[in-house]
């Protein structure tokens, strides 16, 4: 242990984990009365914020009991410090000269320096998810922290291309070419460097081969181009995804890369192919408005109301239809499974409480998702469930959530190496050259 702190937490970090107050070790928390004034508007409604802020409240109701005060401290249990209520709204003189306006921000960010400013042998500390509230807090003197109980830093492997490995033996491949089975990893000189279901090129003097180490037999087995419901992989990286997303071994599969290398696509693409191995395929993404501004009051039903978040799914699937024969079989079965809610595109705030069972379910915009997000989704699994996340990390839409601490790089990060598990990095898409020149030049 080192020397005690004190955290004053801000709202958002409680809606980002309703939990966070047992990850401060031995050290106090203080939660200005404010913060409460902030979770009761947050405390109504099916997102996963309304959620955390009901948990949170049920939490500080459990902890106390007749003879606590959060006044004067309630122990948090274990090891860990106490958590502190300031009943008071503190707004010392030298913050009015810095922010006249009595904002809720302004307000914590009063408490915590009347704290530092009256508690001098410990160390005050602000943490906030809110990159602004940091910047404001450090101008006036204070120290500020991101919360990063559930970031990753390394992150590396979002940034990667496809793994090539060079100079295999020429018969190696061949005997892959030959071989339905597969062939022992351990047969292969860089069996060491290779997780579950890891996709990856292999290049001798005279030819190159798609392969993929399968978990579920242990061996490693050649990748050939699938084509499903008329969307054909068009580079190495697409041919892996369309593997792991057409294999029912696979359970749960995350795909990762910037708009255009084609995602969802290919996702819904082999959701269709896997129809009638699955009682409904179901698509869904939160609702998080670009630059985080609401359509307002929209008109309609439920459906109807957040059928502009779906669009880009239901666009999609316009793609598929269009790469088919116009009264084809194939665009039949779309019909029927749309008209038999077999397959449905919705929010994925309506999936909270369900258990899905023989469902294959695609979660696009991931990156947006919170840790806790990604594992009540997780949760919601049934048996002969598939769960396929597609989002790009590096295009955070959500205020509160960055490369390092969104659900999708949370959950990456925590799976990696499971035997039901699998990731693939899209780089190379097959967007037109102006969305090419417009990425690099604006």
């Amino acid at each position: 242990m080192g020397t005690k702190k004190q955290f004053v937490l801000d709202t958002n970090v409680i809606l980002h984990d309703y939990k966070c107050i047992y990850n401060f070790e031995e050290n106090d928390i203080y939660l200005p009365l404010v913060v409460f004034e902030e979770l009761d508007r947050f405390k109504k409604g099916n997102d996963q914020v309304n959620f955390n802020a009901r948990q949170f409240i049920r939490e500080l109701d459990d902890l106390m009991d007749d003879n606590s005060s959060f006044e004067t401290g309630v122990d948090l249990g274990g090891e860990r410090g106490k958590l502190f209520i300031v009943p008071k709204y503190q707004y010392p003189d030298s913050l009015q000269k810095a922010f006249v306006e009595r904002t809720i921000d302004h307000l914590i960010l009063g408490t915590t320096l009347e704290l530092q400013n009256t508690t001098h042998d410990m160390k005050t500390i602000l943490v906030t998810k809110d990159i602004n509230m940091r910047i404001k807090a450090r101008s006036i003197g204070l120290t500020a922290e991101d919360y990063i109980n559930d970031k990753v830093m390394n992150i590396e492997v979002f940034n990667k291309s496809e793994t090539i490995f060079e100079n295999i033996d020429p018969d190696l491949i061949d005997r892959l070419y030959s071989s339905n089975e597969g062939i022992d990893l351990s047969e292969f000189p860089f069996f060491s460097d290779v997780e579950p279901n890891d996709c990856f090129v292999m290049k001798s003097v005279r030819s190159s081969v798609l392969a993929r180490y399968v978990a579920a037999s242990g061996k490693v087995k050649r990748i050939e181009k699938s084509r499903c419901y008329g969307i054909e992989p068009r580079n190495a990286e697409q041919s892996f995804a369309m593997n792991l997303l057409l294999d029912d071994d696979v359970k749960l599969v995350a795909l990762t890369g910037r708009s255009g290398t084609g995602k969802t696509l290919l996702a819904l693409a082999a959701a269709l192919q896997k129809s009638e191995d699955y009682k409904q395929i179901l698509l869904a993404r939160p609702v998080v408005a670009l630059a985080n501004k609401d359509l307002g009051a929209l008109p309609g039903d439920a459906k109807e109301k957040v059928a502009p978040y779906m669009q880009p799914l239901f666009d999609n699937l316009n793609v598929i239809r269009h790469n088919l024969s116009y009264q084809g079989k194939e665009v039949r079965m779309i019909d029927d499974l749309q008209r038999n809610d077999q397959l449905v595109i919705e929010a994925l705030a309506y999936i909270r409480g369900r258990s899905l069972s023989e469902t294959y379910f695609i979660i696009d915009e991931a990156q947006n998702l919170t840790p806790h997000e990604v594992k009540t989704i997780v949760t919601r699994a049934g048996e002969g469930t598939k769960i396929v996340f597609t989002g790009d990390v590096h295009q955070i839409d959500s205020p509160y959530l960055d490369t390092y601490s969104n659900g999708m790089v949370y959950m990456i990060d925590r799976m990696r190496g499971q035997d039901i598990f699998a990731h693939v990095n899209l780089l190379k898409g097959e967007r037109s050259y102006l969305s090419e020149l417009a990425s690099n030049l604006l």
